[in-house]
């Protein structure tokens, strides 16, 4: 109901309008909507050079990284305020927006022209990376200073959960903020009960703790992968983000797989392949699997 007919449908019309051909628009209102990130162009976004296209693009790529569950409820209520309620897509468009604004910034203090193509670039490419579409409308990875590693960090934070994007989500990261914040204020006054609120409604410990043990355990994967791969001939550079591309599937990463994975080594590839896997899966569906209680009677 909302996912074919709207997004999609619609997401091709405007592809269409601002001048892509059909079969372009086809491909990519498909591989936006479902934050796959392909495109049938080496180049990616590059190749259109078109703001028109890129900002329709932006519009779809953050609708498409929020919680479907919120654009049913807007839709068959016919009220957007179910948006604003929602304190994951809330924070979703705060972390986003802040990105934005601090790329932007980066960019003009480090020279580049303070320009409407400036603005619409560094917008597509934070969106991008932050739902972790993957799609590329610049070399991002020649971005000076953090700004690189900053887009790679926002796809590990990633979309909305009940979205198709990858990452750890934003709900989790919503909740590891308040705790952080929780456990702050318990060092100040030791015997106060601070407790962790979302959206005006207070978290049960059980779900704080299962948010904590999902980090931990994509932190303890992230390391051994990466590790991996420095065993197996990688830079650091190219092992950590190959494998956080990978893991959070989204695709571009930096160092030698900036644009294309082909310099890899078999061993590499596999792991990677494993990596996407692995994140595509949520990490426990996977490694509960591989242990051995699982296979037991």
């Amino acid at each position: 109901m909302v996912y074919l007919p709207n997004f999609d449908s619609k997401l091709l019309f405007l592809l269409l309008f601002s001048g892509m051909s059909l079969f372009d628009a086809v491909t990519h209102s498909f591989t936006t909507v479902a934050i796959g990130g392909f495109s049938n162009y080496d180049e990616s976004f590059a190749y259109f050079d078109s703001n028109a296209i890129y900002m329709v693009s932006i519009i779809f790529m953050f609708l498409s990284g929020a919680n479907f569950s919120l654009h049913f409820l807007a839709y068959t209520k016919l009220n957007p305020k179910y948006y604003f309620q929602d304190s994951e897509f809330k924070f979703y468009g705060t972390v986003i927006l802040s990105a934005f604004l601090l790329i932007t910034v980066a960019m003009i203090f480090y020279g580049s022209a303070n320009n409407f193509d400036l603005i619409v670039t560094t917008a597509f490419q934070t969106v991008s990376f932050a739902t972790t579409t993957g799609y590329v409308n610049s070399d991002y990875y020649l971005w000076p200073s953090f700004i690189p590693f900053m887009l790679l960090m926002l796809g590990v934070i990633g979309a909305c959960a009940g979205s198709t994007g990858g990452g750890i989500k934003m709900i989790r990261v919503l909740v590891l903020y308040k705790q952080g914040g929780r456990e702050l204020k318990k060092l100040t006054h030791p015997q106060s009960v601070v407790p962790v609120k979302i959206g005006g409604k207070i978290l049960q410990p059980e779900i704080a703790e299962s948010v904590w043990g999902f980090f931990s355990v994509y932190i303890l994967a992230y390391v051994f992968l990466t590790t991996f791969m420095l065993l197996y001939g990688s830079d650091f550079i190219t092992a950590f983000s190959a494998v956080g591309a990978s893991i959070n599937n989204l695709g571009p990463g930096l160092g030698d797989v900036s644009q294309n994975y082909s310099s890899l080594n078999d061993i590499s590839k596999i792991t990677l392949s494993f990596s996407m896997i692995l994140g595509r899966l949520e990490i426990y569906t996977l490694l509960v699997l591989l242990t051995p209680f699982f296979w037991k009677s």
